[in-house]
């Protein structure tokens, strides 16, 4: 990877993956004492009631827990709660100075360019993300989304997909090998999802995640104390 990377104080590398906890507001004290994890997701989205001005105090929370955090707002089309732009938008803005990385969607063009922007401003750590919930998408058509996301200001690409046959993980597995010098991050859900947590990342994805006690994922994602044993028995950094 030519670029050197990081989210807050944990340098990324496509040789040592880092591994995520990810979780909802419900999840903070378990999130806190996740120990097997390098990084912390807040999904702001997974919340009953996302209210801008509590934001702060959880992701202090978080981050008094000694991990960099994460912080996510995802858009119902892609896994997210439903929730308007305009919330959406000021969950990050009152997150950001508290976070230590954004997630955004490729999709929500705009509001990416946006935070991206002001994240960069902020010495903050941009991460474009793609959900495609029912297929994979051709190995083309998945690079093309990396071009995109760099050209939208992103330091680092996300590409998750429903993948329901070996063929689908393969896809996945050349999309990371191909996009590994650009800083990529890629993962499956569906049947193929567990698996891809451990490949990918040994093909040089930056992050794999697990959740907490509640999958973050519509499926195919593992939990922590699952997760990073073998990762760290299979990808001994």
């Amino acid at each position: 990877m030519a670029r050197r990377l990081a989210i807050g104080s944990v340098p990324l590398s496509d040789r040592a993956p880092r591994i995520v906890a990810a979780g909802g507001a419900a999840e903070v004290d378990a999130l806190a004492a996740a120990r097997d994890a390098d990084l912390i997701e807040l999904r702001a989205d997974l919340w009953d009631d996302p209210r801008a001005d509590a934001l702060p105090a959880l992701l202090g929370r978080l981050r008094a827990a000694g991990r960099p955090v994460i912080l996510t707002v995802r858009a119902a089309s892609e896994g997210g709660q439903p929730m308007d732009e305009a919330r959406r938008r000021d969950l990050y803005a009152a997150g950001l100075p508290h976070a230590d990385a954004l997630d955004v969607e490729i999709a929500s063009s705009a509001l990416a360019a946006e935070l991206a922007l002001r994240a960069r401003a902020a010495g903050k750590t941009v991460i474009l993300s793609v959900h495609a919930l029912d297929a994979t998408p051709p190995t083309a058509t998945l690079l093309q989304l990396v071009d995109r996301a760099q050209a939208l200001g992103a330091d680092v690409t996300k590409l998750a997909a429903h993948a329901s046959a070996p063929e689908d993980l393969r896809t996945l597995l050349e999309v990371t090998l191909a996009a590994r010098p650009r800083g990529i991050v890629t993962l499956a859900m569906g049947p193929m999802g567990p698996l891809s947590r451990v490949l990918l990342p040994a093909a040089g994805s930056l992050l794999t995640y697990g959740h907490v006690g509640r999958p973050t994922a519509p499926s195919g994602q593992l939990a922590v104390a699952e997760l990073a044993p073998l990762v760290r028995r299979l990808l001994p950094s």
